[in-house]
């Protein structure tokens, strides 16, 4: 059975293993004080950006960050679901679907306008799990 719980201070080990994890499947890599500063936000209960983790027994199987952030399309906040990854091993077993429903949950609590990310086309695991959980839109992203 997974849990899905808040990311304690605690955690920083099991959460680092997942992140690193994280980054090499999207092929990028980050200095050691972005990702300290990374963690240290997520665990700061006054921040806009939030972390789940995915937990069998005591082992940490994935996570995801969020954050809530005002529009210009829309009178309420939305909600990026910024980072999501879980172990592969332990794939195929509902905690991606766990983590992604936690944040939904999160959103509606907040009242958010929506709940929105963006993925690889590469990634067609995870695309077939965000096809039943949400409407893929048409927008490309561009950036500097």
């Amino acid at each position: 059975m997974t849990g899905i719980r808040a990311l304690r201070p605690t955690d920083r080990p099991q959460w680092s293993t997942l992140w690193t994890g994280y980054l090499r499947f999207y092929r990028q890599h980050l200095p050691d004080e972005v990702t300290d500063a990374t963690f240290a936000r997520l665990i700061d209960p006054g921040a806009r950006i939030h972390g789940l983790v995915a937990e069998r027994g005591a082992v940490l199987v994935g996570l995801v960050h969020y954050q809530f952030h005002a529009s210009t399309w829309a009178l309420r906040d939305s909600c990026y679901l910024e980072d999501l990854y879980v172990d592969p091993a332990a794939r195929g077993q509902g905690a991606g679907r766990a983590l992604i429903r936690a944040v939904y949950a999160a959103a509606d609590r907040e009242q958010a306008a929506t709940v929105y990310w963006l993925t690889q086309e590469f990634n067609a695991e995870g695309r077939a799990l965000y096809d039943t959980l949400a409407r893929r839109t048409s927008f490309i992203r561009y950036e500097r």
